[in-house]
Parts: structure tokens; C-alpha cells; sequence
């Protein structure tokens, strides 16, 4: 349900907001699912694909989500579409195109409704993306140990070691807690029998976890009743999970002393930047470009204006490739 312009209803005696939301929501196309009604459509369903919706009802989540809605609230629908545009725009919430380097910032695309997910959809892909993110983490340990996925022909060693992403300067080299991947995205996509499968994955330096936060701040405060109704799972707790497992691997926690995390970004000119500061920011991390940092003695610091201050962990928000001019690209000044 997307279109919010220039609609009006009359509604009958005994007609509620799910009843509504389910007479006005657009069918899906034959061969998708339609998620606000739950059901896959065929693709041969073109000539009966009315008949279908209007037989269907919405399932269990939307009904409640519509009627916490109301059905006053149908009418404030190009209100709330106008309200998080300006919320978008007066937080500066952009996504840069590099194709656009000197047009103008990009606002940041977000739809009215969000994408509910019952629990038991969340379980299924919480153990199946967990289970990559533990298969991706064993790939990138044995391609950069003892290789024996290369040796046995798992892998063809050319397409590893032909690779523009594998360091081969990096081969042998033990990360700290023993994890080479901390955070990855992935793009999911439901298929047309509505199962969920995952399309892309990122592991670099993925993009998200601020748009994210922004995206869930900004809907939630246009439906906050259908938010606290249907008991939405917070984000905060995962946050907490990445600093104080970086705090934990911190060389100053050993000692008993106070760990420095910074944030490292390319710089304002990266398509993401604003999602660089804002992480930064509801972190409390320190947001820092490579000039900002110095290495000296093997040890990392930060240059502030009371002199270099030791740096204990990075998050870092560039490829790999362009972290260090000395090992890797001497045409960057990223790193």
C-alpha cells in the first residue's frame, strides 16, 4: 500500500480499518507475494487476481497495524508522507552518487509503511543469515591461514588469489579474538512463494546500521501507536553488542584502561557519509579520516590539538584496499 494521494472514503456501518486497508491496498503483480495479505499469488492468476484480493484479508500484523491507524487516520495519510519527507530533509538524511559528484545531495528515500516481519519470520532469517555470517567467517579464516579449501579444490585458487579484494600481504595474519568478520549486510528478497532468500552480501565495509536507526526513528514517531501495540523488537541492544565487543578486544581493556574507538570514513565525498556521522554520533564514536591519524612505534594514534592520543579500535567504513598506502593502494590518502 503506497499510493497516499488524493483518496477519499465513505465508510459503511461496521466497516474497520483493516476491512479499509484491505479494500484500498493495490493486489500484488501475478507471480509476487503480496505481503500485506500474506498469499503468492500464481503467475496465471491475471484473469481472477481480483476476485483473489478481494476475497483475501490482511494478515494478522496489518490488520493490527491499520487498526491502531484508525480510521480517522486514513485521512491524515499525505500529512504523515509530507511529515517524513521534512524530517528526512531537515536531517540532512542523504545518499550521495558519485555519477552525481557535482550535482546536489540526494535526499535519503524512505516509504511511509514499513516492512513487518512476524517473529517467526525473524527466526527463520536470523538463523539462516547467521549461518552465512559463520560460513563467510570460516572461508575468510582458511583463505588467509592454511588454505585448505584451495588445497582440496573447494575453491580454485585462481579465483582466490586472482582476486582484486584478497591482500595477499594480509595472508597469515592473525585478527584479534580470532574473528575476521564482525559486521556484513545483506540484501533479502522475498521470492514469489514467500520464502526469503538472500540476493547480495557485503563485507567490506557495509552500509546501513544509520540509515537503519534513522529509518526506525523516523516512521515510528508517525505510527507510535501501532509501534507499542504490536511490541516492535528495539535496535539499541545490537548496538551495545558491537562496542562492547570491540571494548572487549581493546588492548587498553588488558591493562585496565579506557578504550579509544574511532570511526574511519573517506570522507564527506563517500555516497554514505551522513550515515558515517550519525553512526559516529550515536555511538560516541570519533569521527576521523586518515590525516586525522598517525602510526608510530606500531601503535595507532589520534592527532588532537592536546597532542596524539592513543587509538585502541577502528570501525571502519572504507575498503580494505584503501587502508594502508604503504601495503596497499599508494594511490590513496584514505588510509
Amino acid at each position: 500500500m503506497t499510493n497516499t494521494h488524493d483518496f477519499f472514503f465513505s465508510p459503511e456501518g461496521g466497516t474497520t480499518p483493516a476491512e479499509l486497508a484491505s479494500a484500498m491496498a493495490p493486489q500484488a503483480e501475478p507471480g509476487h507475494f503480496d505481503e500485506l495479505r500474506g498469499q503468492a499469488l500464481p503467475r496465471d492468476a491475471s484473469n481472477a487476481i481480483n476476485s483473489i484480493a478481494a476475497r483475501a484479508k490482511l494478515t494478522r500484523a496489518w490488520a493490527q497495524f491499520f487498526e491502531n491507524l484508525g480510521l480517522d487516520g486514513f485521512t491524515d495519510l499525505n500529512h504523515r508522507t509530507t511529515s517524513v519527507q521534512r524530517q528526512i530533509r531537515d536531517n540532512g538524511v542523504t545518499y550521495n552518487v558519485y555519477a552525481d559528484a557535482d550535482g546536489p545531495q540526494r535526499p535519503w528515500s524512505l516509504d511511509l509503511f514499513p516492512l513487518i516481519l512476524t517473529p517467526a519470520e525473524w527466526v527463520q532469517i536470523e538463523a539462516g543469515v547467521l549461518q552465512r555470517m559463520q560460513l563467510l567467517n570460516r572461508v575468510l579464516a582458511d583463505v588467509y591461514g592454511p588454505q585448505d579449501l584451495l588445497q582440496t579444490g573447494l575453491l580454485p585458487p585462481a579465483l582466490v588469489h586472482g582476486h582484486p579484494g584478497y591482500l595477499q600481504g594480509m595472508h597469515g595474519v592473525l585478527p584479534v579474538g580470532g574473528h575476521h568478520l564482525h559486521i556484513a549486510a545483506f540484501d533479502l528478497a522475498r521470492g514469489p512463494d514467500g520464502q526469503w532468500a538472500v540476493v547480495t552480501q557485503r563485507t567490506q565495509a557495509p552500509s546501513g546500521l544509520g540509515y537503519l536507526l534513522e529509518n526506525r526513528l523516523a516512521i515510528s514517531r508517525l505510527f507510535p501507536e501501532a509501534f507499542r501495540e504490536l511490541k516492535v523488537q528495539r535496535l539499541a541492544a545490537a548496538y551495545k553488542v558491537l562496542i562492547d565487543g570491540m571494548n572487549a578486544a581493546s588492548p587498553a581493556r588488558r591493562t585496565g584502561g579506557e578504550s579509544r574507538i574511532v570511526l574511519l570514513t573517506p570522507g564527506p565525498y563517500n555516497e554514505t557519509y551522513f550515515e558515517h556521522a550519525y553512526l559516529a554520533r550515536y555511538l560516541g564514536l570519533s569521527l576521523v579520516e586518515g590525516s586525522d591519524l598517525l602510526v608510530r612505534d606500531d601503535k595507532l594514534y589520534l592527532k588532537t590539538l592536546q597532542g596524539l592520543e592513543p587509538v585502541h579500535g577502528i570501525l571502519k567504513r572504507l575498503d580494505d584496499e584503501f587502508l594502508d598506502p604503504l601495503e596497499l593502494r599508494s594511490d590513496s590518502t584514505l588510509g
